[in-house]
């Protein structure tokens, strides 16, 4: 035997395990099936059939058009709404917000600029008016619940101020604005259709870019952040301005959509705004949800408003609805959060 047939030869390697495509598959379908996005989805569909049944109409016509277009203007503000709350902040702001931005772009065409000009001045002012909200919040380390109910009646006490018993009506607009209102496309409304795309655009950043994931981990821990070396007050800052735009585009919206403007638009729409995102999986102690969440939670809103009625429940009842969820949201994020620690902690003692 030769002494190269006497050395040792490596244990040949063993060949590549095959990637279990179907483990991958049912992680998938796992991790959808657990998901908060597609429970609300499945409540909204089934409140859809429902509705459907009772009423012929209700995905007909003009009652379908409103289905889609009105959710519009308050995926805007979820869209908002979302990206501060994962910051485990709030923006209660965002009504009065919409209101002057509304009635700002209205002033605007009714003094003869083009249309394009008051939208680029609406989500301007919008954002202006987000960054005064950040500014303090962020730099003041004021909390963002007294921060933004003080600016939620500053700002509207400017519109009043600025409107008076004025309005902006639909003769004083461009009408080809005004058509932006009803046009559709493959009968879907050309609003849906726009505010859409900002809600994907919103997930896109927040899933994949640096800025996104950096507030998922500031909402998680604002100060293990600030240790780590994350730009806290920068990233806080941006989420409230990017909220404040929307809302001025939600403002456009409002404008394009009613045709009129008054010192009372938006009104209250932030409340809706914040249940929103809550209804939809954001968690209001910050750090996890998704926009998609939001949006479905939108649609949500705007279908119990519409399917109430077909089934005969007044309006009492339909407050008490939306409070319902609210308060079940908030439960059942704390229940996952108390039973993620206490994963946490197992895993913790079994490793050690």
């Amino acid at each position: 035997m030769s002494t190269l047939d006497k050395t040792p030869t490596a244990p040949s390697p063993r060949p590549a395990r095959p990637a279990r495509a179907g483990s991958s598959v049912g992680q998938l379908a796992s991790d959808l099936l657990r998901s908060r996005e597609l429970a609300v989805l499945v409540v909204l569909l089934a409140l859809v059939v429902v509705a459907t049944i009772k009423s012929d109409g209700f995905l007909r016509g003009d009652s379908f058009r409103d289905l889609l277009l009105t959710p519009s203007i308050l995926l805007m503000l979820a869209a908002g709404q979302t990206l501060v709350i994962i910051t485990r902040n709030v923006d209660l702001s965002v009504g009065s917000t919409l209101g002057l931005c509304a009635y700002g772009a209205g002033e605007i065409m009714s003094a003869g600029h083009s249309p394009y000009v008051a939208v680029v001045g609406a989500v301007v002012l919008g954002a202006v008016l987000g960054a005064v909200n950040g500014t303090i919040i962020a730099f003041g380390r004021v909390p963002a619940l007294v921060v933004t109910l003080g600016t939620m009646l500053a700002f509207r006490g400017a519109l009043l101020h600025w409107a008076g018993s004025d309005r902006v009506n639909a003769a004083e607009m461009d009408p080809g604005f005004l058509d932006l209102g009803t046009a559709r496309i493959v009968t879907i409304p050309v609003l849906t259709i726009i505010a859409l795309v900002v809600v994907v655009g919103v997930g896109y950043y927040l899933r994949t870019s640096r800025g996104g994931r950096e507030l998922y981990a500031i909402g998680s821990d604002p100060d293990a952040a600030g240790l780590f070396g994350l730009p806290v007050r920068r990233r806080v800052l941006g989420a409230f301005v990017a909220s404040g735009a929307l809302a001025g585009l939600a403002g456009v919206f409002f404008a394009a959509r009613y045709g009129g403007v008054s010192s009372n638009a938006g009104e209250n729409i932030e409340l809706q705004a914040v249940a929103a995102a809550v209804i939809g999986g954001v968690a209001i102690f910050g750090g996890s949800g998704t926009v998609w969440g939001a949006a479905i939670g939108a649609f949500l809103l705007v279908t119990i408003d519409r399917v109430l009625p077909i089934l005969g429940v007044d309006d009492f009842y339909q407050q008490a609805v939306v409070g319902g969820l609210i308060l079940g949201a908030i439960v059942l994020d704390r229940f996952l959060a108390h039973r993620a620690e206490r994963r946490l902690a197992r895993d913790r003692e079994v490793t050690a």
